[in-house]
């Protein structure tokens, strides 16, 4: 099930580097589409191409099957409050799909619009946060950042097996992660042991808690 066509911003200069922003749980691209236009009004990052890509309708299980726009299922109990927990009951299929969607947006990338994939950033808020750090550290080629906001690690136990016996390819990759320490829906708890795993595994990482925030963010 291939996700909706992206919504894409030209470059207004010579398109030399490309963004690619996924949206969070039953939202869209066009809802982070504000990011690019309030660079363009302030004149910065005129060389860079944006992608905001829309996930497909799914059911989600944790809202009693309600079909909206989602990377992957969320399986997990209401009552989930530990990291082990969620890590315990992800949707590896829904997960590894959207992942080869995002691997396959930076290969077009590389191939199409001839951008070197160190002049490509990969981020996201809430899911589209976690697939991006997920779709990051997986990718084949090296990125020029991956960052994710309000998001969590996915498939953590079978990484390494995942990333197999030559490691990741973004290593050296600035990885940053931005999160609200009053964020209701996925938990601050969540975020800071991410960042702790991926450092244990040799990652560069950086994270910011914002006090005093929920689940949002401002792309002001």
């Amino acid at each position: 099930m291939p996700p909706p066509s992206a919504l894409t911003i030209p470059a207004v200069t010579k398109h030399t580097a490309t963004v690619i922003m996924a949206h969070g749980l039953g939202d869209s691209g066009a809802g982070w589409v504000s990011l690019a236009e309030n660079w363009r009004r302030r004149q910065k990052f005129q060389e860079v191409k944006f992608i905001f890509p829309n996930a497909p309708a799914i059911p989600i299980s944790v809202n009693f099957g309600m079909t909206m726009p989602g990377w992957y299922d969320i399986v997990r109990r209401t009552n989930s409050t530990t990291f082990s927990d969620l890590q315990a009951e992800q949707d590896e299929t829904g997960i590894r799909r959207s992942q080869a969607y995002f691997h396959s947006l930076i290969k077009s990338e590389i191939e199409d619009s001839k951008i070197p994939s160190n002049r490509i950033v990969l981020g996201g808020f809430s899911q589209g946060g976690a697939m991006s750090i997920f779709s990051g550290i997986t990718c084949p080629t090296q990125l020029g950042g991956i960052f994710g906001m309000s998001c969590y690690l996915l498939l953590q136990n079978k990484l390494r097996e995942i990333l197999g016996a030559d490691g990741s390819s973004n290593k050296q990759t600035k990885i940053w992660m931005g999160h609200g320490d009053f964020d209701p829906l996925v938990k601050p708890e969540w975020g800071i042991k991410t960042a702790e795993v991926l450092r244990d595994e040799g990652f560069d990482v950086q994270l910011k808690m914002y006090p005093g925030l929920e689940h949002s963010a401002d792309v002001t």
